[in-house]
């Protein structure tokens, strides 16, 4: 019997998504034995310094990676908006799964929308992309600094430290806790993370006898989007801390794809949005191009970090 080893995050949401992921290899190779190998990364264990501290550069991948580096695991299992878009020589994001609700979603004590909050309202997150973006479309709330898995931040807004907080849709709705959401965040008010929603796989890009387990797991749709939406922090130089955004999705019945770009300074000001459409097919030179038109509006000097 053939052996895979997935090696993911000990998170609650990681271990959930590495769960799914073996359950479809079990459902197409049903003589695969799939063994799944818990690390913890630096990111999970350094919670009281931010994420833009930290460097946020591969902070929740850089065990896995070495991992499968090593010859430790054969496939590491990823929240695609964890991944920086520079990966280590070798490796490659090698199959992207059927993408999930994209959007960032609000949870807050009272059931309260953003509009229906009093002037002055605590809402938690650990994202500078959320937080510059939402300061702008609501400034009478004041944001802070909220980190921790899923179950830790929930309970920071239950015991009333904060009045809501700012999760990933998806992420919620994994754990079955899709009932705490009091409002999904428009993409329009709030352009998620690239890759945010879809569930990554990276492995050695040599690794060519993976092939039928990975195309069993890919999903071209999902995959193009996602692509497509990194480029863009490719291009930049941006890692996973920065206020950066790109979110793709197919419009005009999947003929076209339509890329909306976020991007602002380090003290949340100068916000820069941008967006464009090609013909499906054509993600990477839609990326190449909208980044091109970020860096001609100043994108680089806004996140430069001095």
């Amino acid at each position: 019997m053939r052996k895979i080893r997935i090696v993911t995050r000990k998170s609650t949401l990681a271990l959930w998504q590495a769960k799914f992921v073996k359950e479809k290899i079990n459902q197409v190779f049903t003589h695969t034995d799939v063994e799944i190998i818990g690390l913890s990364t630096q990111g999970d264990r350094n919670r009281r310094v931010s994420l833009s501290q930290l460097g946020g550069k591969g902070v929740f991948v850089k065990e896995l990676e070495n991992a499968l580096l090593q010859g430790d695991a054969d496939i590491a299992v990823h929240s695609m908006k964890d991944v920086p878009a520079e990966l280590p020589q070798g490796l490659a994001i090698t199959a992207i799964c059927t993408r999930a609700e994209p959007s960032d979603a609000l949870i807050s004590a009272g059931n309260l929308v953003f509009a229906d909050m009093a002037e002055g309202a605590v809402i938690g997150s650990s994202s500078l992309r959320r937080r510059f973006q939402l300061q702008h479309r609501y400034p009478g709330l004041e944001f802070k600094e909220l980190r921790g898995n899923v179950d830790t931040r929930l309970k920071h807004l239950d015991d009333g430290y904060f009045d809501g907080i700012i999760l990933a849709s998806a992420g919620l709705q994994r754990l079955g806790l899709g009932h705490r959401i009091c409002m999904q965040i428009p993409v329009d008010d709030c352009v998620p993370s690239a890759g945010q929603g879809a569930v990554g796989i990276e492995s050695l890009s040599e690794r060519e006898d993976l092939t039928p387990i990975l195309s069993s797991l890919n999903d071209p749709a999902s995959f193009e989007l996602v692509t497509c939406e990194r480029r863009i922090s490719e291009k930049l130089g941006a890692n996973c801390s920065l206020p950066v955004a790109a979110f793709a999705t197919y419009v005009e019945g999947g003929e076209k794809i339509l890329l909306k770009t976020f991007i602002s300074g380090q003290d949340g000001q100068t916000p820069l949005r941008l967006s464009d459409s090609a013909p499906a097919g054509q993600g990477r030179a839609l990326a190449e191009r909208v980044a091109e038109a970020m860096i001609d509006q100043g994108a680089l000097q806004l996140i430069r970090v001095d």
